[in-house]
């Protein structure tokens, strides 16, 4: 545990929460920054900084609760689709270094999450770059 880590303090029941689920590894709460309503969290309960570094067994596990609160946004919200996303360091967004999964259910266009992704790399070599990411 992290006494600093906000997350750490919600698994210790020192900042309340409003929980959806809970196990003995993992806790899934409705973010207080809802993006949509419904925005959802599912974290470690033990600390971890992020999604790479969480042992295999604990991911897929929270994933698993990921899912499961998704497949609810969309059977008792009417929620048309969600994202289901983790940041892993400050350059990629995240700003609670605690393992944790964003399931943000979506109703339509405009509200308030933007994920775009464009192509500007046409000129890429990619057998090379395929080569230096190939994982065994």
């Amino acid at each position: 545990m992290n006494n600093n880590d906000v997350f750490c303090k919600i698994v210790n029941g020192e900042i309340p929460c409003y929980k959806l689920y809970e196990d003995e590894s993992v806790l899934a709460f409705l973010d207080i920054s809802q993006v949509t309503n419904g925005h959802a969290l599912v974290i470690s309960k033990n600390h971890y900084d992020n999604f790479l570094s969480t042992p295999h067994e604990v991911m897929h596990k929270v994933m698993d609760v990921a899912q499961r609160i998704g497949q609810a946004q969309i059977k008792m919200l009417g929620a048309k689709g969600v994202n289901i996303l983790s940041n892993c360091y400050e350059a990629a967004g995240q700003s609670v270094f605690h393992f944790h999964v964003h399931v943000i259910p979506r109703y339509g266009e405009n509200e308030g999450l933007v994920i775009e992704m464009k192509s500007g790399n046409e000129n890429l070599n990619l057998p090379a770059l395929a080569n230096k990411i190939k994982i065994d």
